[in-house]
């Protein structure tokens, strides 16, 4: 079992930077290939980035791509989402999620993965 817990969600203006975090507890997190996910007011929930357990392998959501960064660190049990250039369309409740230990690969799909937070808001106003 893995407990996640993400932070730093804010309301910020378009063009700003914010870092979400999401601690882990449980079991070991550098087992788990992780993956950050995100949903609009009203729409579903939708991938945004993954990266493998040791951090080599990353790859994100056409819409990010360039401009969110995803990365961790396993000697302090957090996954990172580093957003910036941050646009009004980026609003929406984040959350972290794990896959189980048995998967290595990096995991685009909801159902790939085991484990999920209770999600931090990010709003951004123009």
């Amino acid at each position: 079992q893995v407990q996640l817990v993400e932070s730093g969600g804010a309301l910020v203006q378009a063009g700003d930077s914010l870092r979400l975090s999401c601690a882990a507890s449980g079991r070991t997190f550098s087992n788990n290939v992780m993956g950050w996910y995100r949903q609009p007011p009203g729409k579903e929930r939708r991938f945004v980035a993954t990266i493998n357990k040791d951090g080599t392998t990353t790859d994100y959501a056409y819409v990010v791509k360039g401009r969110f960064t995803i990365s961790r660190d396993n000697a302090k049990n957090t996954l990172y989402l580093q957003m910036d250039n941050l646009e009004n369309e980026d609003t929406a409740v984040y959350y972290c999620a794990a896959r189980t230990p048995f998967y290595d690969t990096v995991a685009y799909y909801r159902e790939d993965y085991a484990y999920w937070g209770q999600g931090t808001q990010v709003t951004v106003s123009s």
